[in-house]
């Protein structure tokens, strides 16, 4: 950030009088402009015993899979999020269940929340995010061709619950990847 929004004066980076992290401050209305993590919802979304993932059809991770999710807006719940993101990437409807996993991406300032929830019907296709929308059992998820660690965990914890016959919520924290993986 250069300018502050306020009033369009130059901003400093420093520590505000009573913190303790570097902010961006304006140097004329005083203005502190904070810079915090990005919230991503969406849903696991399930039909029978298969799952609904989309392969992506926008960086990052053009061509991969992924469960339908994106950046929370202004004005929304969680939930309204998951939602929205579903019916934009998949074009689908979904009833929300329990919230199942929150993954703290800490190295990238973001939190991961990702919903259990049952698909409505089986009319579903790509939105303009995607570039196919399939639903998958547990033997032909595309491991190798997942999108995202935090999608990879969720998808496992999920199978893993299935098989114990007992949900329950998550906070994960992802250490950063290591070189050469996502």
């Amino acid at each position: 950030m250069n300018f502050c929004p306020k009033c369009g004066a130059s901003v400093s980076l420093r520590i505000p009088a009573g913190d303790h992290l570097p902010r961006h401050v304006c140097d004329s209305c005083n203005e502190i402009h904070y810079s915090n993590p990005k919230v991503v919802a969406g849903v696991l979304a399930v039909w029978e015993d298969k799952v609904l993932l989309c392969r992506r059809a926008i960086e990052p991770r053009y061509g991969l899979w992924t469960l339908p999710a994106g950046f929370m807006e202004n004005n929304e719940t969680t939930g309204d999020a998951a939602q929205r993101e579903t019916r934009e990437e998949a074009c689908a409807r979904v009833e929300l269940e329990q919230m199942y996993t929150l993954v703290n991406v800490t190295h990238i300032s973001q939190i991961h929340i990702l919903y259990k929830a049952r698909l409505l019907d089986l009319d579903f296709h790509s939105g303009p995010e995607s570039l196919e929308v399939e639903l998958f059992e547990e033997a032909d998820i595309p491991w190798e061709q997942i999108a995202f660690r935090s999608v990879g965990v969720t998808l496992r914890h999920f199978f893993a619950d299935r098989r114990e016959g007992h949900y329950q919520f998550r906070v994960v924290d992802l250490p950063p990847p290591e070189a050469g993986s996502r």
